[in-house]
């Protein structure tokens, strides 16, 4: 199976210059957790709502004066229509992502694969979940003594 075959088709995306009021609320009205952000037709980053609460709350940025350019991620994984199931599920275990932007071959945006789509869509709960084990190892954060 290929990534065409269960892929979010024409995704909702953010340009650079939308504030984090408007990226959080599109993000609330979809239910994502995850939204590429584009310049003009240009994929140049991905912004999730981890972002959001890392990079701008915690910072204390105020969020309708910062930009989904001043804290996305700019070092962003991609796939092509055409790429399979397995392929796109050792880039997410590699690369330690839940969700892969899917270009085509001038580079334009055409969906999203997440994790849960390659779970639920393409029935193969078992390899997701040990993908999800892999990326998902437990944060152990140093205590204050």
């Amino acid at each position: 199976m290929k990534i065409k075959d269960l892929m979010t088709k024409d995704p909702k995306t953010v340009q650079t210059t939308s504030n984090l009021v408007e990226t959080a609320r599109k993000m609330k009205e979809l239910n994502v957790g995850f939204m590429p952000v584009m310049d003009g037709n240009a994929l140049v980053g991905v912004v999730t709502d981890r972002d959001i609460a890392m990079r701008a709350v915690a910072e204390e940025m105020l969020p309708l004066e910062t930009n989904a350019e001043d804290i996305m991620s700019t070092d962003v994984h991609v796939v092509s229509p055409e790429t399979s199931l397995e392929e796109a599920g050792e880039i997410m275990e590699k690369f330690r992502i839940r969700r892969l932007p899917v270009v085509d071959e001038f580079g334009a945006l055409v969906g999203v694969c997440a994790l849960g789509d390659i779970a639920v869509r393409g029935g193969n709960l078992e390899g997701a979940g040990e993908i999800l084990e892999e990326i998902s190892e437990p944060s152990r954060p140093e205590m204050a003594a």
